[in-house]
Order: C-alpha cells, then sequence, then structure tokens
C-alpha cells in the first residue's frame, strides 16, 4: 500500500444523456465526441437503434458498431472492447437502456425467488457497468427517458406536451457517471448531475462541439502545472538548479524524471564537468 497525493490527469470523461424519443441524444452525444476529440474517424457508436446514428453521418466520417439483440451486459461489453482495440477516442453507447431492459426480461423469464434471482443478474450489469468506467477512453451513454405528458398553455390552448421522467436504465447508474444531461424536447441541455462544475449554475442550453471543447479542457486542466515545470526543466541552466526544481515538485517526480534526467545530461555534457550534484532516478 502507498499513499500519494491526489491529482487528475488525462481523465477519459463517462457522461450520460437522458431525454425522451426527439430530443437530441445521439446527435448531442456526437458534438461532444468531436468535441472531446477534434477526429471523426476515432469515434465510434455503439448503435442498438436499428443504425438510426447513420442518419447523422453527414456531419462527418465517425464509425458505426451495429449491435442487434440480445442486447446482453456480455455483447455490450464486448463492443466497448473492439471499439477500444480499434483505437477509437470517444465512444458513445446508444443507448444503455436497451441493457437494463435485457436484464428486466431475463429476470422476468427466471422462475424461483425474485430476490434470489437478481444475485444472478447483479454481477453481470455491474461488469457491464465496470467496462464503461474503467475504458481508457471517453464513454458517452444515451438513455431513453420514460415518457408522460402534461397540459401546457400555449396561444390560449392547452395542448399536450411530452416530458421526460426517470432512465431506463437501473437507478444508480448515474453515480458511476461524471456528468449526466437532461435533454428537453427543444433540445436544451440541464447538466443533473455534475462533478466537473463546468455546467454548474448554468442556464438550460444547446450542446455544441464547443461543449466538447469545454470536456476536453477540464479533462486536461490538471496537467497545466506539469507542462509549466517541463518547461522549466528544458529552460534550466545548472544541475543544482534542476535539482532545487526535481526536489522541490514531489507530486511529479514520477512523471517527469524522464525529462529531468535527459536535461541533466543535456547540462553535463554542454559544461563539460563532472558535476556530483545528481538527480534521484
Amino acid at each position: 500500500m502507498k499513499l500519494h497525493q491526489a491529482k487528475r490527469q488525462n481523465v477519459k470523461i463517462k457522461l450520460g444523456i437522458q431525454g425522451v424519443a426527439g430530443s437530441g441524444k445521439t446527435k448531442s452525444a456526437l458534438l461532444l465526441s468531436y468535441g472531446l476529440v477534434g477526429d471523426w474517424t476515432k469515434i465510434a457508436v455503439v448503435d442498438t437503434e436499428n443504425s438510426s446514428s447513420e442518419l447523422y453521418s453527414t456531419m462527418g466520417p465517425f464509425n458505426v458498431l451495429s449491435l442487434s439483440a440480445p442486447y446482453t451486459p456480455e455483447r455490450f461489453i464486448e463492443a466497448v472492447e473492439t471499439c477500444v482495440t480499434a483505437g477509437m477516442e470517444a465512444v458513445v453507447l446508444d443507448s444503455i437502456s436497451a441493457e437494463w431492459q435485457n436484464i428486466l426480461q431475463e429476470h422476468s423469464s427466471l422462475s424461483g425467488n425474485s430476490y434470489t434471482n437478481w444475485s444472478k443478474l447483479t454481477p453481470r450489469h455491474q461488469q457491464f457497468v465496470n467496462a464503461i468506467v474503467q475504458a481508457d477512453v471517453h464513454i458517452i451513454c444515451t438513455l431513453r427517458s420514460k415518457q408522460a405528458y402534461v397540459m401546457v398553455e400555449k396561444n390560449g390552448k392547452h395542448i399536450p406536451e411530452k416530458i421526460g421522467l426517470k432512465p431506463v436504465q437501473r437507478d444508480d447508474v448515474d453515480y458511476e457517471l461524471s456528468l449526466v444531461f437532461q435533454l428537453a424536447l427543444n433540445h436544451l441541455a440541464t447538466a443533473i448531475k455534475d462533478r466537473t462544475e463546468v455546467f454548474a449554475d448554468i442556464p438550460a442550453f444547446l450542446i455544441t462541439i464547443e461543449t466538447g471543447r469545454k470536456l476536453k479542457k477540464w479533462c486536461e486542466e490538471e496537467n497545466f502545472e506539469e507542462q509549466l515545470l517541463k518547461a522549466k526543466i528544458e529552460q534550466c541552466t545548472d544541475v543544482p538548479s534542476l535539482k532545487s526544481i526535481f526536489e522541490s515538485h514531489p507530486l511529479y517526480q514520477e512523471s517527469l524524471r524522464h525529462s529531468f534526467n535527459i536535461r541533466k545530461q543535456q547540462l553535463l555534457s554542454s559544461n563539460g564537468n563532472s558535476y556530483n550534484h545528481s538527480v534521484t532516478a
């Protein structure tokens, strides 16, 4: 066991977009993905919606993995692994509601004690969630919301309007995600969970590529100090100063050790002497 100081670096965002049919979940996910990685060819959509994501092919040359029934946790896991192996940097799971509906169908088909039967299915679902959380790529999950209608007044008339209720997934699934957007039927997004704090207290807005770029900046911002230190290393003119930089920044010693040692050798070679000063390596 070893304690270390907390720092965030090279984060791969795991987020959810939930809303009723027609709210713009797939398009929003694609816009976010492009903002995050800046390359359509590094984006993949795992499509459970009868290849509906291909309707957006004019946005850019993203990749599609069409997933047909049964929508088991294992098949979703395999799909994620396929995308990662293929070098994708952002994966859209459209939608993970299909996985939960499959779990519910399997549960209803089992005979015997209902509570006991959940002990057979819950570990499989948890493996699916773990595959999302642990994947070394950005993952955007879309979730279908249960629908209801309310009467609203427009132009002096009362008309029914579709609204989204709870998403079709296990109740605690949002616990595993860093950010969850709720989309209204007018396509405006509200962050209903936001560990990033990028969208805290922001009124409903339209998701764009720039939204993804803001998330990219958040994912990488903790590297800013590391980049400054690397610049200081490269500009350092003597070994004692180099050693001082190294010893005064224990948090970055491991990640910048290679840069320190290269600069040390450059300084020793250029000065033509053999300082006894050393940088722990």
